[in-house]
């Protein structure tokens, strides 16, 4: 069996008054990818050392198998892990470095030699075995870093924001190796970052996280499609948020009526629910709105003046001010624009009665 099935049931950690991990139970299945994302504080990172064994939970359990590993020091759980600094050795070649793991457990040179040989080719470095770390540049290290924590068999890889250290676009270059590397060796990995896009890219499963509590956990499309919470959406991508009141909310939509304005809501899925006549809060992600030529429509449409507007290359931001909604924020394809962004210019907005979700104010 390649891929182990990871349990945390009630994880709790308290420091004196302070909770870092509040009540934390989530499952992962065999050879998943599992990402911890939440924003600084939030606690992804003691869960995964709690996982690794090197924090001790005061509450709660980590099962792996359904077996309860909490009492086993880090040494006895046999996890890979991969640091945000790498921590390789940096007087030891990369075959030393990635070879490290089998001399402490005191497997025969040979075994060694042909398990290095086996690792760095997974990670694509074999021509760089007898190079010193120094000499590599910051991609190479991390797939070092990687090919060692998987030259052992581990039961799972744990993963501390390994990417962090990365330009933007090797970061991205890196994602698409880490995602390949995953399928192919079907192991259970667990992440952590505070990237969303990262998060999104190389996940199976995403736990979001804020001040300790498991906010949202699920699917990178279902978490972003349909956030549960203000803070999800924020998080979790772009997004506007319209308030108003509900009016006739049923399975298939319900309006949310504005001052001045109403808006149509159709349900693509499940959804929390606003009561009739009771304060509701959308979520509508910037991309799904467009702008309409003259004479087109939409399910909903909203007047407005372009109060600023960048370039990010595929495609155009806006920030558009309108007399009943305030600011609303909207992304467009840079080839084929139906407008030259132009601070003042008037524009009608428009999008599906799907677009938008409702979403739960966050707990005080």
């Amino acid at each position: 069996m390649k891929g182990h099935a990871l349990s945390l049931r009630r994880l709790t950690k308290r420091y004196g008054d302070f909770t870092a991990v509040d009540d934390v139970s989530l499952e992962v299945e065999q050879g998943q990818f599992l990402t911890l994302l939440g924003p600084s504080g939030s606690g992804k990172t003691t869960i995964l050392m709690a996982v690794a064994g090197f924090v001790e939970p005061t509450d709660g359990h980590v099962l792996l198998d359904g077996r309860d590993i909490t009492p086993l020091p880090p040494e006895k759980r046999d996890f890979g892990m991969v640091f945000q600094g790498y921590a390789l050795f940096p007087h030891m070649s990369v075959a030393d470095n990635v070879a490290f793991p089998l001399r402490v457990r005191g497997q025969s040179r040979a075994d060694r030699e042909a398990k290095v040989r086996a690792a760095l080719d997974l990670v694509q470095l074999s021509a760089f075995a007898e190079r010193l770390p120094k000499q590599l540049s910051g991609g190479q290290q991390q797939r070092v870093a990687l090919a060692r924590a998987l030259v052992f068999d581990p039961n799972l890889l744990l993963l501390d924001e390994p990417l962090s250290a990365l330009d933007k676009k090797l970061r991205a270059e890196l994602q698409e190796e880490l995602k390949a590397l995953h399928r192919r060796i079907g192991r259970t990995f667990v992440n952590v970052t505070h990237d969303q896009e990262e998060a999104l890219s190389l996940s199976d499963r995403i736990a979001i996280l804020n001040h300790g509590k498991l906010v949202q956990f699920g699917g990178p499309g279902e978490l972003y499609e349909r956030p549960r919470t203000r803070f999800v959406a924020d998080f979790l991508g772009k997004s506007n948020f319209l308030q108003g009141i509900a009016r006739g909310p049923d399975a298939a939509g319900m309006l949310l009526e504005t001052p001045g304005q109403g808006i149509h809501v159709r349900f693509a899925g499940p959804v929390h629910m606003p009561r009739d006549g009771g304060r509701a809060l959308l979520s509508l992600r910037p991309e799904k709105i467009t702008v309409l030529n003259p004479g087109e429509t939409a399910e909903n449409v909203v007047e407005g003046t372009v109060r600023a507007f960048a370039y990010l290359g595929a495609g155009f931001s806006l920030v558009v001010e309108t007399a009943h909604l305030g600011e609303i924020r909207a992304v467009l394809p840079a080839w084929q624009s139906p407008v030259a962004p132009a601070e003042g210019l008037p524009v009608r907005l428009g999008w599906a009665a799907d677009a938008a979700v409702p979403v739960e104010e966050d707990a005080a």
